[in-house]
């Protein structure tokens, strides 16, 4: 029994000292890139500011971005969901290029105003990098799989400085409904040695801060530790987030699709989107829905930070971004979508939350984690998020909204390529409204 016992010991010990050495440099490959990325994003979107006719070059920066991919990198193309399909199954490989080529093209949308993230290019360049180190470690299929999921968990850790959210992310986001623990353990020291990578160069992520709300109620004279209004509230809103969330998704496919069907030509594809942006920011006036949303360009500019403060938002600021996002990524200008999320999640949250006479900094958190939820289909992963950057003080409210959101998403999202392991609604329970009207028929109600 004792031998067995240490046998089984030993053997973890060795699984650990294994994956610990060949993680461990991966994430801080990649987590260095990141940081060099951060850096070079947060100069460009300065520029910017300081330089704002650049916008008016929107057009020609798209046919700079189309050359890049078709003379550098095509097969790069399809970007994240590339990854997540060599996940599921390691085929033609990820290609090394794909790295700089993200890098590249992302600060180039952005120093031009194009409304994008950053998420997809930090994910693009953890498994481009993981794609390289399992080659030259020289690794089989099966851990090949889990090097690039930890590579996943390593870009998206170290780009926003949520470590465990990374971790879960990585290993939540390949498939709906299913979570396989196989690469845990390397997942989970890919997100923390990428996060202390990047704050090890020096680079700082952005606070913050939500307002200490009372959660609790007193019902005939008894203390609740939740208020039953406040939860009620919630749930409404999440469900709100869930729609967006679904919405958004179908907003960037459907300008792709409709781009590809009416424009054959396809680096004017890239130029139509930069003259579309232009012209919206001309009818607004405001230049709030370019770029990533985080800083403010000018005092009083409507951004993701402001959105946590009484009119820090316009009532429909939420939808400006959305549409802002879906013609950037639809027409081919790259970078990521969960800031754009972040950005509509918290002005929605801050809309609601006036609306509905409830704590604005709150249910701006609240939109801020759920709309990414519905649109990544990852409830657990943005639930871990929201106690990561907001605190673990209304750690069941961020579940509440992140899981009713994802039900309210639909069965999409905003990645393809990710694979359905078991549908949101049984079987069972999705029939059973189509007896409820047959019922219903019946009785000629």
């Amino acid at each position: 029994m004792f031998k067995k016992f240490f046998s089984n010991q030993f053997n973890l010990l060795k699984y650990l000292i294994r994956w610990s050495v060949i993680v461990i440099p991966v994430a801080i490959a990649i987590g260095s890139m990141v940081a060099l990325f951060l850096w070079l994003l947060g100069w460009a979107i300065h520029y910017r500011f300081g330089h704002t006719w650049l916008l008016y070059l929107l057009p020609l920066a798209g046919i700079v971005i189309h050359l890049l991919y078709k003379w550098y990198g095509q097969s790069a193309e399809r970007g994240n969901n590339l990854i997540i399909d060599e996940i599921h199954q390691p085929g033609a490989g990820v290609p090394k290029r794909m790295a700089p080529l993200i890098l590249v093209t992302t600060v180039i949308t952005h120093l031009f105003g194009g409304s994008a993230g950053r998420e997809g290019t930090a994910v693009q360049i953890g498994g481009s990098l993981a794609n390289l180190f399992a080659d030259w470690f020289k690794l089989d299929e099966a851990d090949k799989k889990t090097v690039l999921t930890a590579g996943v968990a390593a870009g998206f850790g170290a780009v926003f400085g949520t470590p465990l959210t990374g971790t879960i992310f990585a290993l939540e986001v390949i498939a709906i409904g299913r979570i396989n623990y196989t690469a845990l353990l390397p997942c989970l020291i890919a997100g923390l040695i990428g996060d202390i990578t990047v704050s090890a160069w020096g680079v700082k992520h952005t606070l913050y801060h939500v307002d200490i709300v009372d959660t609790g109620q007193v019902l005939y004279g008894q203390h609740l530790p939740v208020s039953l209004i406040l939860l009620a509230k919630v749930i409404i809103a999440a469900a709100v987030f869930g729609l967006v969330s679904m919405a958004f998704a179908n907003a960037v496919h459907l300008v792709k699709n409709v781009a590809l069907k009416w424009i054959k030509v396809n680096w004017l594809v890239l130029v139509c989107g930069g003259l579309l942006i232009i012209g919206l920011t001309y009818l607004l006036g405001r230049p709030d829905y370019l770029s990533l949303g985080v800083e403010p360009e000018y005092p009083g500019a409507v951004t993701i930070v402001s959105a946590f403060q009484h009119g820090g938002s316009l009532a429909f600021s939420w939808l400006w971004k959305l549409i802002y996002t879906a013609i950037t990524l639809g027409t081919g200008f790259k970078g990521g979508e969960v800031t754009p999320l972040f950005y509509i999640g918290a002005t929605l949250g801050n809309t609601l939350g006036e609306l509905m006479n409830a704590p604005v900094g709150l249910f701006a958190a609240l939109g801020f984690i759920a709309v990414f939820a519905g649109a990544t289909n990852t409830p657990l992963a943005c639930t871990l998020m929201g106690i990561e950057l907001f605190g673990g003080e209304y750690a069941l409210f961020f579940a509440v909204a992140c899981i009713t959101a994802y039900f309210f998403s639909g069965e999409g999202g905003i990645y393809p390529a990710q694979r359905v392991a078991h549908a949101k609604l049984p079987a069972g329970e999705a029939a059973k409204p189509k007896y409820l009207h047959r019922m219903l028929a019946k009785y000629k109600l």
